[in-house]
């Protein structure tokens, strides 16, 4: 290709469709010959209209239900607790191979006996683990759920 060679400028004019032999795109206009296609205001039919038979949305089966896209806690039962000591929070679990990641809900239910006293900040707890932390002499803090930290662009 040569700098002369460029093209800098639209050369070409919008074509005519439908005057003519000589304009070539006379006759049927590109629009092929007869057929509901064919004629005028076919663009008016309903997306999806496959020409009378019953239509891909119909044919398809339907899904029950929806998906939901809540995250669920992670659960962690209190007879799992009675190795921690200390101050527990979602680092803490995870580490111990408790839950998956530092960054997921966590809900604590009662399982078993506590026997450790532990500090324990969690996003979620019943009612009856809270009350097997606190017969153990521990306390429970509510939390939020902790951040993942942003990734530096380098």
């Amino acid at each position: 290709m040569k700098y002369n060679d460029l093209v800098v400028e639209k050369n070409t004019r919008p074509s005519r469709k439908g005057r003519g032999i000589s304009a070539g795109q006379g006759k049927t206009a590109g629009r092929g010959t007869k057929g509901q296609k064919a004629r005028t205001g076919h663009r008016k039919m309903p997306a999806g209209f496959m020409g009378g038979q019953r239509a891909i949305m119909q044919a398809v089966p339907k899904l029950k239900g929806f998906k939901s896209f809540h995250t669920k806690a992670e659960v962690v039962y209190t007879d799992r607790l009675n190795d921690l000591k200390g101050k527990v929070d979602n680092y803490v679990l995870a580490e111990n191979s408790l839950i998956s990641s530092p960054f997921v809900k966590v809900k604590v239910i009662t399982r078993g006996e506590l026997k450790s006293k532990i500090e324990l900040e969690t996003q979620f707890a019943s009612k009856t683990a809270i009350q097997a932390i606190k017969k153990a002499g521990g306390s429970f803090k509510k939390v939020e759920i902790l951040q993942k930290p942003a990734k530096k662009a380098e």
